[in-house]
């Protein structure tokens, strides 16, 4: 790797103008300060907003700082003018996907021009890294900002890798589905060729959205998104765990210790540290303290609530509005408990130095971390690692993504405030012991996945992937492969085609019993059946009677229901083996029972098989009623000598020896063929693929592993490569 481009909104410094000079200072946004220590373990640049706005800069003023940012800190900064600020940023960004993707809907603002504005700026991003990106370099896109950029950066970089992380939650597909813009965003991010959120509830959302809008499957977390498969993981974001376990070291967090430990004489700290934002849950915080004080009033005088408000989008209303709720809150507390000589909250209204914040980590008996949705919430984490020779206890949100990790903390739901203020004396009256225990277990967690080996643990996955894709295209279909399939057909004079139907000749159909031959595909096959030198065969899992009707007339050998029957050219249909259906009134009512109980699935009674099919039900709840079909089918069929198959969109109990592989050995074993082309799409022909001698061609539709030797995009992939075999036909008998 050449050099790592991260790209977020913000850099990690801003400009400010002071006495008519330009100056840098440290950002103190979540992102920034998290990615800062990746910085350290990669030769990177980061491309991001400056926070100053273009309206006020020349073009040489803007030189300036882009050759100083690059310089001092390889930063190359992002100028964006004053409109673009308040519709991309505050505008889209922050008052249509945070409120949403935080599930506050009734917060969201849905309106065409914002949106107008966050495509203009996420290309202005995309036109700014194309002018610095090297082809070995790699890019790492960050947070909601940007999700139309890793889409837009493959279109002009086609080869590079690509990362994306979100840092907020990504909402279940009922809140996602409001989006006017869904799709776009979706496609957007699919770009990227491993995308990462911070737990797996986020991925199994993101995956849910996927399939429902676009229709894309995946499997194992990857995602076959036309001619790509992408990857989705998740990485729950670490901290650099030493610099909190080894604050005392710092000079300046010693002397704030020493202050405050004074100022706070024998009472019990309760520390709240968040930015002033309706998503952290502050307002229901306060009032959950002060029902503390009501129902345990033997508490007051002995403890005080410090919370500490970080201005965040002042610019923005709604923001202002809680800032008016909060200092009226925190007042009536004060003036409702408050004696001469002890106010109940200590309220901080600004931003704090990070040697100040760790002082005052340290001190305090009980963090009250409360969000009503976060994605992962890094104060939580950098609390528990101050706590490295001192007692302390954190009070921990189940809606913020770091309750995944930290199982020892005192969970809550922060909107069951009876529940929360009976979680404050409770962490009041633990034990040092017991503290010092629960936080160790968290500290070893936190010390062994840091923000480093978090950005490692991406980065090696990316590239690991990078290398699969790379195999995965290695395998396909390329002019090269095709022209030489069809030289050796051309030379070739004992020729078996074994072809799968559905997903391979035809695309599936919403409603499968209506996915019947086209004139055109019925014309080739009759064609390529017709020759002397070929043999072709037409596999599928449909019914022999269906086949019949469909095929019957052609010139082709058939096998029905994934290899139970086969029929030769000009002969009657016949069993692989002797079957029995007897079972079918044992498993018939369970399958119907899950038909019952799953809209849009329905019952195929084959020969010697069934089949539950599910292709019209809603993904979701497919998903939950496999998982439920399969754990009851294979409990019952253990000792019946039957087979629970898993196809696409389909579940099929029959006897575990009849496969499309044995079937075509059948056919593969009758001579020595001198070319054999074998094409499927799914599990089932997997099968077929390991039966077929070395020197065969095999193909697998889709981008996804198999034992395949190459892999076609799409079912017309495989209808022009049939083409072009069907012309040579033409040619070699004197057509042309």
């Amino acid at each position: 790797m050449n050099r790592l481009l991260l790209v977020s909104n913000r850099l990690p410094v801003s400009i400010e103008k002071r006495k008519g000079e330009y100056q840098f200072r440290q950002s103190v946004g979540g992102l920034a300060t998290g990615l800062r220590s990746v910085c350290h373990s990669y030769k990177t640049t980061w491309v991001g907003w400056c926070g100053f706005p273009r309206d006020k800069l020349d073009a040489k003023t803007i030189r300036e700082i882009e050759l100083r940012l690059m310089t001092e800190v390889d930063s190359f900064p992002m100028f964006l003018y004053k409109k673009d600020i308040k519709r991309y940023y505050h505008g889209f960004s922050n008052r249509t996907i945070w409120p949403l993707f935080h599930y506050f809907t009734d917060y969201v603002v849905y309106d065409n021009e914002l949106w107008e504005s966050y495509v203009k700026i996420n290309n202005e991003f995309c036109d700014t890294v194309v002018k610095i990106a090297d082809e070995d370099d790699v890019i790492w896109v960050h947070d909601y900002h940007l999700m139309l950029l890793p889409r837009l950066l493959r279109e002009r970089l086609p080869d590079i890798p690509i990362g994306f992380f979100l840092h907020i939650p990504f909402p279940s597909f009922e809140i996602f589905r409001l989006l006017p813009w869904r799709k776009e965003l979706l496609k957007g991010l699919l770009g990227a060729d491993l995308i990462g959120f911070h737990t797996y509830d986020y991925v199994r959302h993101f995956l849910s959205s996927v399939r429902r809008l676009l229709g894309y499957e995946h499997t194992f977390g990857q995602v076959s998104a036309g001619n790509r498969i992408v990857k989705v993981d998740a990485f729950p974001m670490g901290i650099d765990y030493e610099r909190f376990a080894n604050a005392m070291e710092e000079p300046e967090t010693r002397r704030e210790v020493s202050r405050l430990l004074k100022k706070k004489g024998n009472r019990k700290i309760i520390l709240s540290v968040d930015r002033l934002d309706y998503t952290k849950g502050i307002l229901q915080r306060l009032e959950s303290f002060d029902l503390f004080l009501d129902k345990y009033p033997e508490y007051k005088e002995k403890v005080t609530l410090i919370m500490i408000a970080v201005p965040s989008r002042t610019g923005v209303d709604t923001y202002f509005q809680l800032k008016k709720k909060v200092d009226e809150l925190v007042g009536r507390i004060n003036g409702k408990h408050g004696i001469i000589g002890w106010i109940p909250v200590w309220y901080l209204y600004r931003s704090l130095p990070i040697q100040i914040l760790t002082a005052f980590y340290y001190i305090a008996d009980v963090a009250l971390v409360t969000p009503l949705r976060d994605g992962m919430n890094l104060i939580s984490k950098e609390f528990i690692a101050t706590k490295s020779d001192t007692p302390g206890v954190l009070i921990l949100s189940e809606m913020a993504g770091a309750s995944a990790e930290l199982g020892e903390a005192l969970i809550v739901n922060p909107n069951n405030k009876e529940a929360v203020a009976d979680k404050i004396k409770e962490a009041l009256e633990l034990s040092p012991e017991e503290q010092m225990a629960r936080n160790r277990e968290m500290q070893k967690r936190l010390r062994r996945y840091n923000v480093v080996q978090w950005s490692q643990d991406f980065m090696e996955r990316l590239s690991a992937f990078k290398k699969l894709q790379a195999k995965l295209l290695e395998r396909k279909l390329s002019l090269e492969v095709k022209k030489r399939i069809i030289n050796d057909y051309q030379k070739s004079t004992s020729r078996l085609l074994l072809l799968d139907y559905d997903g391979t000749l035809i695309t599936f159909a919403e409603r499968p019993e209506k996915a019947q031959p086209d004139y055109e595909l019925l014309k080739q096959i009759d064609a390529l059946a017709r020759n002397p030198h070929n043999e072709v065969v037409l596999i599928s899992g449909r019914d022999k009677e269906t086949l019949d009707r469909w095929f019957g007339s052609l010139n082709v050998g058939l096998i029905a229901e994934h290899g139970v029957w086969y029929k030769e050219r000009g002969a009657e249909w016949t069993t692989l083996e002797p079957m029995r259906s007897d079972w079918k009134d044992e498993i018939r009512p369970i399958l119907q029972l899950y038909v019952d109980r799953t809209p849009g699935s329905f019952l195929e009674e084959k020969d010697f098989s069934l089949v539950w099919h599910y292709r019209r039900t809603l993904p979701d709840l497919a998903e939950v009623r496999v998982r439920e079909l399969k754990d009851a089918l294979i409990n019952l069929t253990e000792n019946l000598n039957l087979g629970v198959l898993e196809g696409n969109k389909v579940i099929e109990i029959k006897s575990p020896g009849i496969t499309k592989g044995v079937a075509s050995l059948r056919w593969i074993s009758k001579k020595e063929w001198d070319f054999i082309l074998a094409v499927g799409d799914d599990l089932t022909d997997e099968d077929m693929f390991r039966a077929l001698p070395e020197g065969a061609y095999s193909i697998k539709v889709g981008l996804s592993p198999s034992q395949a030797k190459y892999t076609a995009e799409s079912v017309g992939e495989v209808r022009l490569l049939l083409k072009e075999l069907e012309r040579e036909d033409y040619a070699l008998s004197g057509g042309l």
